[in-house]
């Protein structure tokens, strides 16, 4: 590759790193990680302005590697079930679609080149998984009880998977485990045991689920296989 085009490639990739980095940095002037503490100070009774916050913080925070487990929990406790677990998955969905547009913008080319270099061997089966049937294959990685979401975000923004069916599989893999946690979080603030128990249950289907896919789906085998 010549220089100049060597040095494009890296300044982006160190662009990339540095925007991590400083959502990171925000984090930590915030205090951590947004909890409940949070929610009953900036969120809860403040009507359509509480709920934009809580969209906006949340697609910040997962787009740069909070679970997103911990948003549906806070979801569920700060609004209910159902609208704390719709809040949450429109605030993942953004952070999901954000950290993909960034790093396809500036990565891409840093992640061709590790495609034929020594982490190719690692990185390839999986891309080539996803850019085979981009919404089967997301679904099923993000219906399952391992993984990290935010390097999945960035691989496949890297490897230049379409936006559209990495989302969209992206929403609907999310909504099960959106669910279970809002679940709990409104179990844990009214002391409902039959929310608790239902979370429960929905968490052991979710997780058979993953296990199912495991066996059956090859994008699944390739990330158990790594992990």
């Amino acid at each position: 590759m010549p220089r100049p085009a060597r040095w494009r490639s890296l300044s982006k990739l160190l662009v990339l790193a540095a925007g991590l980095l400083a959502g990171g940095a925000l984090l930590r002037e915030m205090g951590g990680v947004p909890g409940t503490a949070w929610v009953d100070s900036t969120i809860r009774d403040e009507g359509i302005w509480g709920e934009v916050v809580f969209v906006a913080v949340g697609a910040a925070i997962t787009a740069i590697g909070v679970p997103r487990q911990s948003l549906a929990f806070l979801g569920g406790y700060a609004f209910g079930t159902v609208l704390g677990t719709a809040l949450a998955l429109l605030a993942q969905v953004i952070g999901c679609a954000a950290a993909h547009a960034w790093a396809r913008a500036l990565g891409r080319e840093w992640a061709e080149r590790r495609m034929e270099g020594r982490f190719g061997h690692r990185l390839r089966p999986l891309r080539d998984a996803l850019a085979a049937n981009p919404f089967s294959a997301t679904l099923a990685l993000r219906l399952l009880p391992i993984g990290n979401n935010l390097a999945l975000n960035l691989l496949a923004g890297m490897a230049g998977i379409g936006l559209g069916p990495f989302v969209l599989g992206s929403a609907i893999g999310y909504l099960p485990q959106t669910v279970v946690f809002a679940l709990l979080g409104k179990g844990i603030r009214v002391e409902g045991a039959w929310q608790l128990g239902l979370a429960a249950v929905l968490l052991a289907v979710s997780i058979a689920l993953g296990l199912w896919l495991l066996r059956r789906h090859r994008a699944a085998r390739v990330l158990d296989e790594e992990s």
